[in-house]
């Protein structure tokens, strides 16, 4: 699943194509993704204006000069790919909902697998919208520090690789990205979440910036389905220090690799974990 990097990613390519832009056509081509498409969803964008594209955690926002929110999450296969001439590109089976602005430019959300959703609502129930309330700081703002992460962790029994990928602790991130963060600060995964407090709070935090500013500067990671919004792949799966490394010798110590030492995998919640036993404690 596309995680904060990749999401960021989209939005900024996005942003020059329809921030501030007139929806002149939007095409709805199955009543339903993962849920179904809202009621009068192709009228009540028809029209509207763009104002600005955000992003919250994982999900994508267009504020509309309606008054209304267009909520987006890519699911596990979900696509926005920007078509500069519709005429000439025929619309893919699984590309859903087509989004058509005044200059005649195309957004196409593909998505295979029909993980991915969309909702529609007054900006006014935003707080309290499903898919938002109760979501946790934003890694990259000012409000996630060290002070902050150790309060959100304090009491937590559980694995510090379970507690971030709870977004009520920080919003966007994923196993790949947990993954690499901890890495960087020398945490075990598998180290219990209250006792990340004081200097282990602060490395954290420092570690998820660099690792998350690293990766959206890279155009995200490309994994399976995920491409930019120009059809471009990302490329920071090129710089994991442990993400899908099991077996390799760990760049940052001198532990060497296989059979015994080098970086490990372990599965946890169902998930896959990568780190090193010697540098992560």
């Amino acid at each position: 699943m596309p995680e904060l990097p990749e999401v960021e990613t989209v939005r900024r390519g996005l942003q020059p194509v329809l921030e501030g832009r007139r929806l002149v056509r939007v095409l709805q081509r199955r009543p339903d993704l993962r849920f179904p498409l809202p009621r009068d969803f192709v009228s009540r964008l028809e029209g509207a204006r763009i104002e600005r594209i955000e992003r919250r955690a994982k999900y994508l926002l267009f504020r509309l000069d309606s008054g209304e929110l267009l909520l987006a999450h890519l699911g596990m296969s979900g696509r926005m790919l920007l078509v500069d001439r519709p005429e000439e590109t025929p619309l893919l089976p699984h590309d859903h909902v087509v989004l058509r602005t005044e200059e005649g430019r195309e957004v196409r959300f593909n998505d295979a697998r029909r993980f991915g959703f969309m909702d529609l609502f007054p900006e006014t129930e935003a707080a309290g919208h499903r898919h938002l309330a109760g979501l946790g700081p934003e890694p990259l703002g000012n409000d996630f520090n060290g002070p902050a992460l150790a309060a959100a962790l304090a009491g937590k029994i559980t694995p510090i690789k379970a507690a971030l990928l709870d977004q009520r602790v920080v919003a966007g991130l994923g196993n790949i990205y947990v993954s690499e963060a901890l890495f960087h600060a020398g945490l075990s995964p598998r180290r219990l979440a209250r006792t990340v407090q004081g200097d282990r709070a602060e490395r954290l935090v420092a570690a998820i910036r660099q690792v998350l500013t690293a990766a959206i500067a890279a155009g995200g990671s490309s994994l399976r389905d995920y491409v930019q919004a120009s059809g471009e792949l990302g490329y920071f799966q090129h710089a994991w220090a442990v993400y899908g490394r099991e077996g390799e010798a760990c760049p940052g110590c001198d532990c060497g690799g296989p059979p015994r030492r080098g970086i490990r995998r372990l599965v946890q919640g169902g998930r896959s974990t990568f780190y090193c036993a010697r540098r992560q404690r």
